[in-house]
């Protein structure tokens, strides 16, 4: 598969009568950055291969993995939806007037990170604003990336090629990631139509982590365990939203999917799995399930979720009401493209309030330290370190 042109960069234009540019200088483009994944059957190898390379794991596990992917095809849907997550962000900036270029990059599938922004810098782009498609602290979640775009700059420095690169600040805390993921919540415990409080518990749910990349998520001078406490924040902040008594929902109500790695590593627990047996143990008969951790549904929400832990609810007999992922929600890509916007002034010397709810909002340009690479030393961009 050849990868794609990158969109070419508008010029600037001159400024609006009102002062105000119609583009998000000093950007000459946005940059959507996923994970990526498989569109084909003979993708889905190569793929995993990719994602797990020098953590040594065998090709007999990545082929029970690559299951996943063979029963929807060899396809995954997390392409598809950044699309229309970068379409969104792109109209939403349209609507203001900001005549930007968005493109789309992946860290493990086509169309590559390096291949993306050599094409913007062939089309003119002198400097780039990345938005993750990951809104939380942790090195799998946020430093990666910063590794990904330092690898991609070098490579295209390899080229005695020169381009900057910025990201907005992981999003989380930012009052619109919470406050749909709390509309969305609200509308299943509705749909569910469980009156008896006692019978009813809202599950929250990430991806596991090894305990050790969670003990030192967060600056680095920091106490480390941010990954685990914003997701606990914004899942309180969800349950008074929503109306549901927070001593009623039980203790534990974040929990964890996808599990990976050696079985001897210490991983986030409890399984989603474990805890809905749990639950039905105790008497309780619906359960709303909110994947909190993800942006999109993809292989881990429609995996682990939709099909395994619903497996699970219907064995032990609970009526099970799976909450969307924000995905291109108005309110959620209004946000992005606000942090966008805030990114941009920044990086103009303007001051900029960054809002934030729950929480603290994250810095743009990462601490020395923050959420370390604990198996090996490697450069990350987008931060003083």
């Amino acid at each position: 598969m050849s990868s794609p042109t990158a969109e070419p960069p508008a010029p600037s234009p001159e400024p609006s009568p009102e002062g105000q540019p119609t583009a998000l200088e000093p950007y000459d483009a946005v940059l959507v950055l996923s994970f990526g994944g498989p569109e084909a059957e003979d993708e889905v190898m190569p793929f995993l291969r990719r994602v797990t390379g020098g953590r040594g794991i065998p090709d007999e596990r990545l082929a029970e993995v690559a299951e996943h992917y063979y029963a929807r095809g060899g396809r995954s849907p997390i392409n598809d939806q950044t699309r229309a997550l970068r379409d969104a962000i792109r109209a939403e900036l349209r609507r203001r007037g900001f005549s930007t270029p968005v493109l789309l990059g992946n860290r493990n599938s086509e169309p590559f990170l390096a291949d993306v922004l050599r094409g913007a810098q062939e089309s003119g782009a002198q400097r780039v604003l990345v938005v993750t498609t990951s809104a939380y602290s942790s090195y799998s979640s946020c430093r990666q990336y910063r590794e990904d775009i330092a690898e991609a700059l070098e490579q295209l420095t390899d080229d005695g090629r020169t381009l900057q690169v910025d990201k907005i600040r992981q999003y989380a805390t930012h009052p619109s990631f919470a406050r749909v993921n709390a509309r969305l919540v609200t509308d299943a415990v509705r749909e569910i139509g469980q009156e008896d409080d006692d019978k009813l518990r809202v599950v929250f749910v990430t991806h596991s982590i090894p305990t050790a990349m969670d003990d030192t998520s967060g600056p680095g001078d920091g106490e480390g365990n941010l990954y685990e406490h914003q997701h606990d924040e914004i899942a309180h902040v969800i349950l008074d939203e929503a109306g549901i008594t927070l001593d009623r929902n039980l203790s534990g109500a974040l929990v964890y999917c996808s599990r990976s790695g050696r079985p001897e590593q210490p991983w986030l627990e409890p399984d989603i799995n474990d805890h809905l047996r749990q639950l039905a143990d105790s008497g309780v008969t619906d359960v709303v399930v909110a994947p909190i951790g993800f942006v999109s549904d993809h292989m881990e929400v429609v995996h682990d979720l939709d099909t395994e832990a619903a497996e699970t609810a219907a064995e032990v007999g609970l009526q099970m009401k799976r909450v969307p992922t924000v995905g291109t929600d108005a309110e959620f890509v209004m946000g992005l493209v606000d942090l966008v916007e805030e990114r941009a002034a920044e990086a103009r010397g303007e001051r900029v309030d960054a809002l934030a709810w729950p929480g603290e909002a994250m810095p743009s340009t990462c601490a020395p330290g923050c959420c370390p690479n604990l198996r090996i030393a490697k450069p990350a961009a987008c931060g003083r370190d």
